[in-house]
């Protein structure tokens, strides 16, 4: 390696912007290390930018005081219950031990503030060692102005977590929008968030800054990293590791305005590139069939890190229970226009009136079930039924207090969306179930027997509304079960969706080190994977909110302190 040209040279090389990247360049930076953060895209916060920025941390320090008292015996066998032998004990256990010494650091340095969720029952809340919450944390409200010029930098939200063009709204204040004429509490709420965000644009903001979610973590620890004078490049993908002799990573090269550049690296390479969801030809190799480009991760998460990883002599992980953490999306066509993908999460599906039906007309799923679970019985379905794409179904009344995917509640306009074809529109359910090309009378037998029941109050065919998980994102106002309504007179609504995902699961093997493994099991000197690019300590499962952001800000964290002082 004498013949390397060395460009620059830092103790630690981190290869992107989200949570797992800058929770690895803050952590080594506060121990010492000099270190340089490389972005592939013109913008910081990658997928945890765009995200809901739930964080799955169990024993963290505020557990007690949201209620819920919790015990590592507890989470161990939640954690043995819902993802099992799909990812080793070791990596399990490490995260849990690691993700709350992670949170307080992070808190405790002023990095971080976050709340517990009082409220927020774990998937599978029926399953032993489950918890109705304190395990999830969300980031609280964050003043984008804190950015200064560097606000622009960040990168944007999804547009359906804005309104009005750009202000950030949670589900508690779209329960206030839609209720501003009927409270005055909720008025107050609504004129408050609303004033805050034209004054921001008339002060020349592109967007609101008031920042909520995942934009408002990303954009609490970006404000860390400045607040650090920690350099970022942006506009910097990696080419390529430098290695050894031995195999060790020795640095990487990089493109950086125009050239390209070799980085020495006395520590260690961070990888933390947000997966593969992006490429397709690895989709096509390790996704269910069939799929396509209906991720809801940013399109530049491409699988860099995985490749380079792999041209190093990393392994990919094995023994997982799904390749991807899957949602079901909605995709509204756009001419000339990258096609707008919505993702069914928590907002529409466990509401009282709606329905799913495959190809066939017949429910195949618990709609409110969690948007992992709904995607695993589309392709369960699938695979007997054609369930690709499923249909949402709803009443007008459904639409017009809850809304379906990008058609908004409150009466707003929607027929842009019928003209476009993703609104489907017809007076009655035998047009509807023409329109969608299933059977009117499967159709009309599924409406009356899902009818009949939902005025009982329960699901015996698939347990609508049978959780703590179903009951919390349902309507509370609706009794006796507040995910079950029936489907009332036309006109009826749908919206076709499809097996997406919200990122990969399947990544580079690691060790509790968060060290990249060779197929020997043998840590790679100087290499280290987090986030999607390290193969998930759920294994694919998803047994709770917040489960990809808490392991990429812990394992971040974890190759920060490992990089500065080895072995811990």
């Amino acid at each position: 390696m004498d013949s390397i040209k060395w460009d620059k040279e830092v103790d630690a090389l981190v290869v992107g912007s989200g949570a797992g990247g800058m929770s690895a360049a803050l952590t080594a930076s506060v121990e010492g290390l000099d270190v340089l953060l490389v972005e592939k895209t013109g913008h910081i916060g990658g997928s945890t930018a765009i995200s809901g920025g739930a964080l799955w941390i169990p024993l963290n320090a505020q557990t007690d005081a949201a209620g819920h008292p919790d015990s590592f015996d507890k989470v161990w066998t939640y954690l043995q219950e819902t993802v099992g032998a799909a990812a080793s004990d070791d990596m399990k256990r490490a995260y849990l031990q690691a993700g709350p010494r992670m949170m307080d650091d992070l808190v405790e340095r002023g990095f971080l503030q976050v709340a517990a969720r009082t409220a927020s029952p774990d998937y599978y809340p029926d399953r032993p060692g489950a918890a109705l919450g304190g395990r999830s944390l969300d980031p609280v409200e964050f003043d984008g102005r804190k950015l200064g010029r560097h606000f622009k930098t960040l990168r944007d939200p999804l547009k359906e977590f804005t309104v009005l063009g750009g202000m950030m709204v949670n589900i508690t204040d779209v329960r206030h929008l839609l209720r501003a004429t009927r409270a005055f509490t909720s008025w107050r709420h609504a004129m408050k968030l609303v004033l805050r965000y034209y004054t921001d644009r008339l002060r020349g903001y592109h967007r609101g800054t008031r920042l909520l979610l995942g934009n408002a973590l990303a954009a609490q620890l970006f404000h860390a990293l400045l607040s650090r004078n920690i350099p970022y490049w942006l506009d910097t993908p990696a080419l390529g590791l430098v290695r050894g002799d031995d195999g060790a990573v020795l640095g990487a090269t990089v493109e950086h305005q125009g050239r390209q550049m070799n980085i020495r690296t006395r520590r260690g390479v961070v990888l933390a590139t947000g997966g593969f969801p992006w490429d397709s030809a690895r989709r096509q190799q390790a996704y269910p069939h069939p799929t396509g480009d209906w991720s809801m991760s940013p399109r530049d998460n491409t699988g860099d890190g995985i490749r380079l990883a792999e041209g190093a002599g990393a392994a990919l992980g094995q023994g997982h229970c799904s390749p991807a953490f899957w949602a079901p999306v909605s995709i509204l066509e756009q001419p000339g226009r990258a096609p707008l993908h919505y993702p069914h999460l928590v907002w529409d599906r466990a509401k009282p009136g709606l329905i799913a039906v495959n190809g066939a007309g017949r429910r195949f799923v618990n709609e409110s079930t969690s948007y992992h679970a709904f995607v695993e019985a589309m392709y369960r379905s699938h695979a007997d039924t054609p369930t690709v794409p499923a249909y949402l179904l709803c009443d007008q009344r459904f639409i017009d207090t809850w809304g379906l995917g990008l058609a908004l509640p409150g009466g707003r306009p929607r027929q842009h969306l019928i003209d476009a074809g993703y609104l489907l529109q017809a007076p009655t359910l035998q047009a509807l179930a023409q329109k969608l090309g299933v059977p009117a009378d499967a159709l009309a037998a599924t409406v009356q027997r899902y009818n009949q029941h939902a005025e009982e109050g329960h699901d015996p065919d698939f347990g609508k509304g049978g959780t703590a998980y179903n009951r919390y994102l349902g309507d509370p106002d609706h009794a006796p079960n507040p995910c079950l309504a029936p489907l009332g007179a036309g006109p009826y609504y749908a919206v076709k969706v499809f097996p997406g995902d919200i990122g990969t699961a399947c990544g580079i093997a690691a060790n509790r080190n968060a060290q990249a493994v060779d197929e020997a099991g043998q840590p790679i000197a100087g290499l280290y994977v987090v986030g999607n690019d390290m193969h998930s300590v759920m294994g694919g499962a998803y047994p709770a909110p917040g489960i990809t952001l808490g392991p990429a800000l812990t394992f971040g964290w974890v190759a920060g302190q490992h990089l500065a002082h080895g072995q811990h």
